[in-house]
């Protein structure tokens, strides 16, 4: 039985991140999911013993199969709880725990990711929050706990760790807590992503940024 398995869900690249437009184009916007689940899947590799991307769509299939990792086709009528139900069940009983990330992390690879895995041996159920309540990392038994990626996600998949008596342990990432939603996402990437996938290609956007007082910390801009 292998040690650790990673769980990455991707519904669709297409029509994605809507809040970074007009600022990106839409197929710039595809490109930026691609280059962030790569940056994922890249910081990952060194750490866990196989990588499963589930998703409906078969241009994320056809991609992640691009990057040499399993691929799980997603049941019809399926929504993200149901699809990671999908995939912990495909890896029940082949692994000890599975490790749950979303996509659009693209900073994990500055985190201690050998720390949490390693930790995983001797603890139950390991979480890392995200930006505005929800959840960017479980680390756990297959089908310790059903999630919960809706709304607050972090605080229910306490709530059902702590049901289970499986002794939750929460660790605070700034890197890891930062998925890629807004532009002032893209300023941090900028900031501080040296040396990953996503970084690289915001600056082949020309994507700048600056300091700033109003109301969000980074300014960023595209040169013309």
């Amino acid at each position: 039985m292998d040690n650790i398995y990673a769980i990455i869900p991707v519904t669709t690249f297409k029509n994605a991140k809507t809040r970074l437009s007009p600022f990106l184009t839409e197929d710039e916007r595809e490109k930026l999911l691609k280059v962030m689940l790569k940056d994922v899947t890249d910081a990952l590799r060194k750490h866990v013993d196989k990588i499963f991307i589930i998703s409906r769509d078969e241009e994320v299939l056809s991609y992640a199969e691009s990057l040499n990792v399993n691929t799980i086709l997603e049941n019809d009528n399926s929504n993200l709880n149901k699809a990671l139900t999908q995939a912990m069940k495909l890896c029940k009983g082949k692994t000890r725990k599975v490790v749950i990330v979303p996509s659009d992390i693209p900073l994990i690879g500055k985190t201690n990711v050998a720390m949490l895995i390693d930790a995983s041996k001797s603890l139950d159920f390991i979480i890392v929050p995200s930006k505005g309540g929800g959840t960017n990392m479980i680390i756990m038994k297959p089908m310790a706990i059903h999630t919960h990626y809706e709304g607050f996600s972090y605080k229910e998949h306490l709530k059902a760790a702590e049901r289970k008596k499986l002794n939750p342990q929460v660790h605070d990432s700034f890197f890891m807590a930062l998925d890629v939603n807004t532009t002032e996402d893209l300023g941090e990437i900028m900031i501080h992503g040296e040396k990953t996938h996503t970084r690289k290609f915001l600056k082949e956007l020309k994507v700048q940024f600056e300091s700033s007082r109003g109301s969000e910390r980074i300014r960023v801009t595209r040169d013309d």
